[in-house]
């Protein structure tokens, strides 16, 4: 078989894949779709143990109502039930996904609305398609191809991304400052030792802190990357920065904050130049 032949293999098959999702989609019949989704209400906030894991978030009880019965819930996020929670308050939304009519094999979600339409998979076989037909582009035609395969989505990705990533920085930056900070104080630091292939043990500190808002909100949230000596941090007072709108969004560091805003938007614009040159040099070695 030559690579022509390869080739139809591979996209009929994930076409077939791409159609079938885009199919369910448009039925609405994929899982995601069929999936409940609901906002539920953290009642209660515990505090982490001193010295305990960091990954099963922090503990909450949360209740939510099934909409098909009317039934009230309250659940907790012991064990392993969807994304951890790293910042919480009492009164805070949570959303909440299960299948139908089994509310009790819930799972939290950080954005509802996120693959509500089950495109996920679809999406990935048509960009499998393309990479195939990029590769034999670059193959039967000329390497060339392959450049100017990568550079061109990349860019028009960029173009995109960047304007986008720059507004996003400048909003964290002005909602951080638009109100004074708060005193903060860490209440645990957890601690996770993992190993590698080789053997050699890692062991990660991560402090967590609990900061009260202008307007009357506990916050207990993870503080990481932030804290100078993190595994010596248990009882320091910190000053805390946060935004109005929503508390989980804050720093201990704001003006480590003004200082990656200026390197992630030059990161941006050097990521947009390298698909611009990707392209630019396939098309010129044509």
């Amino acid at each position: 078989m030559g690579l022509q032949g390869y080739l139809a293999l591979w996209c009929g098959a994930f076409g077939t894949v791409a159609l079938v999702g885009y199919a369910r989609s448009l039925t609405g019949t994929t899982p995601a779709q069929r999936a409940v989704r609901v906002m539920g209400r953290v009642e209660r906030v515990r505090e982490p143990r001193h010295g305990s894991s960091q990954r099963d978030g922090i503990p909450v009880v949360v209740s939510f109502q099934d909409p098909s019965t009317g039934q009230e819930f309250t659940v907790t996020n012991d064990s392993d039930h969807g994304e951890r929670i790293t910042a919480a308050w009492a009164g805070r939304e949570i959303g909440v996904r299960y299948p139908r009519g089994r509310p009790h094999a819930y799972r939290f979600v950080g954005d509802l609305r996120a693959g509500r339409h089950g495109l996920g998979w679809p999406n990935f076989a048509v960009f499998l398609i393309y990479v195939g037909l990029v590769v034999f582009a670059a193959i039967d035609w000329s390497w060339p191809w392959a450049l100017i395969g990568f550079g061109v989505p990349w860019t028009v990705s960029g173009v995109w991304y960047v304007p986008q990533n720059t507004r996003a920085a400048n909003r964290r930056i002005d909602a951080l400052t638009s109100q004074p900070p708060v005193q903060g104080r860490v209440i645990a630091v957890l601690t996770d030792t993992s190993s590698d292939a080789d053997g050699d043990t890692y062991t990660s500190h991560t402090p967590v802190i609990t900061f009260t808002t202008h307007q009357g909100t506990t916050v207990t949230a993870y503080c990481a990357d932030e804290l100078l000596d993190p595994a010596n941090s248990y009882g320091r007072d910190v000053t805390i920065h946060y935004t109005p709108d929503d508390p989980a969004v804050f720093t201990s560091d704001l003006a480590a904050e003004h200082r990656s805003r200026p390197i992630d938007i030059a990161l941006s614009v050097v990521a947009l130049l390298l698909g611009v040159a990707a392209a630019a040099v396939g098309a010129a070695l044509l």
